[in-house]
């Protein structure tokens, strides 16, 4: 059994988004992301499937091209190959949940070059 939460160790960093991944299991990596209010994660996609859940705070959801508005606790479920973005509205916390096929390095670097 693995456990772990994502309400630990809060740091938001005012200069850039943060990643981490919080829990690693036999089918996916859950990894979080700090987006401090106004941040945003350019456009990119992912090669697989993905959910993107908002457990704090509020964000904007670009995918290709139209935005929706997630609030805390909105869920959304993303075949792979879809260009999205982030935006944040207000300081969010964001779960995302990637394919163990998929590699967190690459959300890292996309939270770097945004």
């Amino acid at each position: 059994m693995n456990s772990a939460s994502f309400n630990n160790a809060l740091q938001f960093n005012r200069s850039r988004v943060t990643t981490s991944v919080i829990l690693e299991t036999s089918f996916s990596k859950e990894i979080q992301i700090l987006l401090s209010k106004g941040q945003k994660m350019k456009e990119h996609k992912t090669p697989f499937p993905i959910l993107v859940h908002v457990l704090e705070g509020q964000i904007d959801f670009g995918v290709e091209g139209e935005t929706s508005f997630l609030d805390k606790g909105a869920i959304i479920a993303l075949e792979g190959d879809i260009p999205h973005d982030l935006t944040a509205l207000q300081d969010s916390v964001i779960r995302l949940s990637l394919s163990l096929l998929d590699s967190e390095k690459r959300v890292e670097n996309i939270a770097k070059t945004s």
